[in-house]
């Protein structure tokens, strides 16, 4: 089976029972500030999840682009990828565990579908717990109904929280426990206490049919919820690998193309020894994930901050481990190229951006080898002195140094070590990246507190206010203003918008004037369902690069205001509170940036 074939009969499966096809969003998630990339299906369906009403009805269905980055340094193994796609189906109110796991079951058995042998399959259900003095009980209703399926008891598992238990997404909400779903793989077990979540390779977890019954309140004590959802997640990829008896998600149908032209490139042959497959597979899902990237609407570019370091970090990988294959200069364009053509057909968005795509690895390939020069004279610079040490040791401190300061990696830090009879204290250079990342995680955590996913009160203020704000830009500055992004935590707003130049006083003033005039009015704020051709019809705006189903909410304020948003909002402005702008600069080429707060 191809990851094409997956994806269509899963899509086809989910709107036979009732379901309702919506867009996959952008890799860039918008307006929530807790994550730099869009990591699972389920969340751009938080608001809908959390209670937002979705326009295209209760039985949804999708596949979602996701990139996880967090086991970056283990991607060149068998198993991890950086970005992958996510198959996911979620009723908000529709039906629940019964009909769930009837539905999973059959899309995996049925030979119209996955036709997997019933006697593959095993499950894993919550244990049960006593959380903060509630007492939740162990999920049997679940398991009878796997048994109801056609699972034996010896094949349902009961386990703790850690293992089978999501959210909430904030400190507080719904949250609940979940069925996982396993493959057997054939292989023989690893001891007496194997089972599913083992890391042996006997078990892989195909599927998670996640059961929002619950919501946690401030106090962490849990309620039923009256409006019970499930949200399900399916890696594309793995459960091809898996279906097809690949040994790694490297060998299937969407990786061998990119892995040919990388041996036509080098020369080199995969599959000859593990350290040459290490480096092929870095480069095969590092491209894979930079052109996903730049190919998104609402791209970001390699930087030293946030998603675009991410992004840089991730070409800088590629190209180094090109090097270990005997590739000098610029070569990433040629496998994006194919990363481009297998994919156009499921995001044409690849296609579109293609020209800017190849514009971007190129010049950070070239940024990144003047690095390695620069940090190459560097060591050169440092080696006499560094070789007076009887001990022809090179201090940690002064190869994470090259690292932090020239992008210069370790692995040839250590070649060159090598090449003049020293060795490199690794040991001190992993205490110093790890004092490094403990300081950035400490600063992106007060850089990331809060955020809309919590549907908060301020933050639910500071969404509204970002379509008051857009629309006062349109009457200052011009009908050329166009949204291109926003972030809101519960401290401020940060709004990115097309223009060519800065601000002037006046024009930041008249916008702030404006803002504050329409919250003083106090607008009722109003949502409609319609479609996509009919809302635009109406004159509602709809953000920049995003893609929208048929059916789309429609949020109008007063006669101010109207705009295809997933909410949440006020219900009137004068709600809001004083708009005060912070500050307005340059964000990138034709884009400018405003930091806004409410009082």
């Amino acid at each position: 089976m191809t990851v094409n074939e997956l994806r269509s009969k899963y899509i086809e499966f989910f709107k036979s029972k009732g379901h309702v096809e919506i867009s996959g969003k952008s890799l860039i998630p918008n307006n929530d500030p807790t994550v730099l990339f869009t990591t699972a299906g389920m969340q751009p369906l938080v608001p809908y999840l959390l209670g937002e009403p979705h326009p295209s009805g209760t039985r949804l269905t999708d596949y979602q682009k996701c990139v996880r980055t967090g086991d970056i340094d283990s991607v060149g193994d068998p198993a991890h990828l950086t970005f992958f796609e996510m198959l996911g189906n979620w009723s908000l109110g529709a039906y629940f565990k019964q009909e769930s796991i009837a539905y999973s079951y059959e899309f995996l058995t049925d030979p119209k579908y996955l036709g997997i042998p019933s006697e593959k399959l095993s499950v894993t259900v919550f244990e049960g717990e006593n959380a903060n003095g509630t007492e939740i009980p162990r999920d049997d209703e679940a398991a009878s109904r796997w048994e109801e399926m056609g699972i034996p008891r010896e094949r349902i598992y009961f386990m703790p929280r850690e293992d089978n238990w999501w959210g909430p997404a904030g400190q507080t909400g719904p949250c609940g426990p979940d069925t996982e779903i396993f493959y057997d793989t054939g292989k023989p077990k690893c001891g007496p206490d194997c089972k599913p979540g083992c890391h042996c390779g006997k078990f892989v977890e195909i599927w998670n049919n996640v059961f929002m019954q619950y919501n946690k309140d401030a106090e962490g004590h849990y309620t039923p919820l009256a409006r019970k959802c499930v949200d399900t997640g399916m890696g594309a990829e793995r459960t091809v690998a898996m279906l097809n008896g690949q040994a790694t998600v490297y060998d299937t149908d969407v990786f061998v193309p990119i892995i040919n032209k990388i041996e036509e490139l080098s020369g080199k042959k995969y599959g000859t020894d593990e350290k040459t497959d290490r480096s092929f597979r870095v480069i095969a899902d590092h491209v894979r994930t930079a052109t996903f990237i730049l190919g998104d609407p609402q791209a970001v570019t390699p930087s030293n901050v946030g998603a675009g370091y991410i992004l840089r970090r991730i070409i800088r990988r590629a190209v180094r481990d090109g090097r270990k294959l005997g590739l000098d200069g610029t070569f990433l364009t040629a496998p994006a190229a194919v990363v481009i053509e297998e994919y156009k057909n499921a995001y044409p968005e690849l296609e579109e951006h293609k020209d800017f795509i190849f514009k971007e690895i190129e010049n950070e390939e070239k940024k990144f080898l003047n690095t390695l020069k620069k940090g190459e004279a560097e060591f050169e610079k440092l080696l006499p002195n560094l070789q007076k040490n009887p001990q022809k040791i090179i201090p940690g401190r002064v190869a994470f140094r090259l690292y932090d300061t020239f992008g210069f990696p370790i692995e040839l830090t250590q070649e060159m070590a090598e090449e003049n009879g020293m060795k490199v204290d690794v040991e001190g250079f992993k205490e110093a990246e790890k004092k490094h990342q403990e300081l950035s995680r400490d600063t992106s955590g007060q850089q990331f507190k809060g955020g809309l996913i919590d549907h908060s009160e301020i933050t639910t203020k500071y969404h509204t206010a970002t379509h008051l704000l857009q629309q006062a830009l349109v009457n200052v500055l011009g009908p050329q203003v166009a949204q291109k992004g926003s972030n809101i935590t519960s401290e401020r707003m940060r709004f990115d918008f097309s223009f060519e130049r800065a601000m002037t006083k006046e024009e930041i003033k008249k916008v702030e004037d404006i803002v504050n005039e329409q919250i003083a009015k106090d607008l009722p704020v109003t949502m409609e369902v319609m479609d996509l051709e009919a809302a635009k019809k109406s004159g509602a705006r709809a953000l920049f690069g995003e893609k929208y189903d048929k059916q789309v909410s429609v949020y109008t304020i007063g006669d101010f205001s109207k705009e295809v948003c997933g909410g949440p909002h006020v219900q009137h402005t004068g709600l809001i509170g004083h708009f005060h702008i912070v500050k307005e600069q340059s964000s990138s080429a034709g884009v400018r940036r405003i930091r806004a707060v409410i009082d």
